[in-house]
């Protein structure tokens, strides 16, 4: 296997330093929220030879090696390995297919559609980078309207002397 099992987050601190407190990441400011590494990330992987049928919650990262349907996903980041199959509906932020998507596709940053990657439907991203060999049948938009922002502008009255 090449993940360790069971690691947690200060078992990389040296000797004598103090631990880092969980979820903390060196170099964040305070009051900024931490930002996860993605090995941090809440992440479902299905295997090869393992057919998921369903709704998939909370995942940030979702890495499929079988197979998995579903009505709608909502996460961080689609990775589709080689072999791997999904059927249905997925909206992620950054996506990368090496294997076949059957439905509709919204990233909402990047697309890579590796060599060997099948896209079939409909995708929508903002960013598309196709290898050569990859595969797009049926209908393909890019988002271009401005990412909106988190906080709204607010108007400040002028005066004009």
């Amino acid at each position: 296997m090449s993940r360790p099992p069971f690691s947690t987050p200060n078992s990389a601190a040296p000797t004598g330093a103090p631990p880092a407190p969980i979820g903390s990441r060196p170099g964040a400011g305070p009051g900024r929220p931490p930002v996860r590494e993605p090995a941090e990330r809440r992440t479902l992987v299905v295997g090869r030879g393992i057919s998921v049928n369903g709704t998939v919650q909370d995942a940030e990262r979702l890495v499929v090696e079988g197979t998995v349907e579903s009505s709608m996903i909502h996460a961080t980041e689609l990775s589709v390995s080689p072999g791997g199959v999904f059927k249905g509906e997925v909206e992620v932020e950054d996506a990368e297919v090496a294997g076949t998507i059957d439905g509709k596709l919204t990233a909402r940053g990047s697309l890579v559609l590796r060599a060997t990657g099948k896209l079939l439907g409909t995708a929508r991203c903002r960013r598309l980078q196709v290898e050569d060999g990859g595969q797009i049948s049926g209908s393909m938009e890019m988002i271009t309207e401005p990412v909106r922002s988190a906080v709204p502008a607010i108007a400040a009255p002028v005066t004009l002397d």
